[in-house]
């Protein structure tokens, strides 16, 4: 499947998971990209309808439940609409066996990418009333993440008790600082893997974004060299450092584009110029400007200043590097 047609398949599943009413197909060619545009001749009108019963029948086929009907008695024509209910999957069950493997996933994940989901599986099944046994062991090694590369090395350390040496850069500041730890233990939170330990330098507990850190951190004297503590819980100290307060971004969007970023956005209603304006909620500004940035000229940041800057300065050094490639 072309890449063009694979990605206005999944636009239009998610316009019609996102409404209880039926769409109809004029109101789809209007606002999910991909479709021939409506300009008014029989040519265009053709295309469209060729493109979108092909549409039709390659979601059908591969499962999706698309229905047809009418909203009200008032409608003239028939719409489209995927039923939540028959789209999301099942009710899941776990034998002992898988439980213990889902829980040694979430321990050590393969790939750092993956840690959300793992997380946000763990908190899924648990809802459903599935326990997930993250304390039992199985009769297979797990495999070191290669996703961070100074992973394996913080991890190591942190089994082995010896103390942590590395250069480590923050986004606020212009240079790499080193920083001597002794590590605690490798934790995933939000998809993202992070070092606690306690900083010897500031004598005080630390954590450590692994994709801050620059270049291979170093293991320094004996093993044992320390304890953690004995009430450690890694994932509550990452969560208590890395909050932070609440802001509110306003975007402006094309209509139709950036459906990723509208299901977490609240409408404002349509800007002078027909665009949508739309209110985010974050507590991690610099991976939201990574986001908006990534949907290039269909999203314009209004509000505040700063949001604005931050996905400027990303496009631009997009825009040089594909110049120098």
């Amino acid at each position: 499947m072309a890449a063009k047609r694979a990605e206005r398949l999944v636009n239009l599943v998610f316009a019609l998971l996102g409404t209880r009413q039926y769409v109809s197909a004029a109101k789809i060619r209007a606002t999910v990209p991909g479709y021939e545009p409506d300009d008014g001749t029989e040519r265009a009108d053709e295309a469209f309808k060729r493109m979108f019963e092909r549409d039709k029948a390659e979601l059908r086929e591969i499962g999706v439940p698309l229905e047809t009907g009418r909203t009200s008695i008032f409608d003239t024509e028939d719409g489209y609409r995927i039923a939540r209910a028959d789209y999301e999957l099942p009710e899941i069950t776990l034998t002992g066996e898988e439980a213990a493997a889902v829980g040694l996933a979430l321990r050590l994940w393969q790939s750092a990418q993956l840690a959300g989901a793992a997380q946000s599986a763990l908190v899924k099944l648990r809802a459903a009333g599935v326990e997930v046994d993250q304390t039992r062991t199985l009769p297979i090694q797990p495999r070191l993440d290669a996703g961070e590369p100074a992973f394996e090395p913080c991890y190591a350390a942190a089994r082995d008790r010896r103390e942590l040496a590395f250069d480590y850069r923050r986004p606020d500041e212009p240079a790499p600082t080193r920083r001597r730890v002794q590590p605690w233990g490798v934790v995933a939170w939000h998809g993202r893997w992070y070092l606690v330990g306690h900083d010897l330098d500031r004598a005080a507990p630390r954590v450590f974004r692994l994709s801050r850190v620059v270049g291979t951190p170093r293991a320094t004297g004996p093993a044992g060299a320390f304890e953690p503590p004995a009430d450690l819980d890694l994932a509550t100290v990452v969560a208590r450092s890395e909050r932070r307060e609440e802001q509110l971004v306003v975007v402006r969007v094309r209509p139709g584009a950036a459906i990723g970023l509208r299901r977490h956005a609240e409408s404002l209603g349509p800007a002078e110029d027909g665009e949508d304006r739309l209110q985010l909620r974050t507590t991690e500004p610099w991976a939201l400007a990574d986001e908006i940035a990534a949907y290039g000229p269909d999203v314009l940041v209004e509000a505040p200043q700063r949001m604005r800057e931050a996905v400027v300065q990303r496009l631009t050094r997009l825009a040089a590097l594909r110049a120098s490639a």
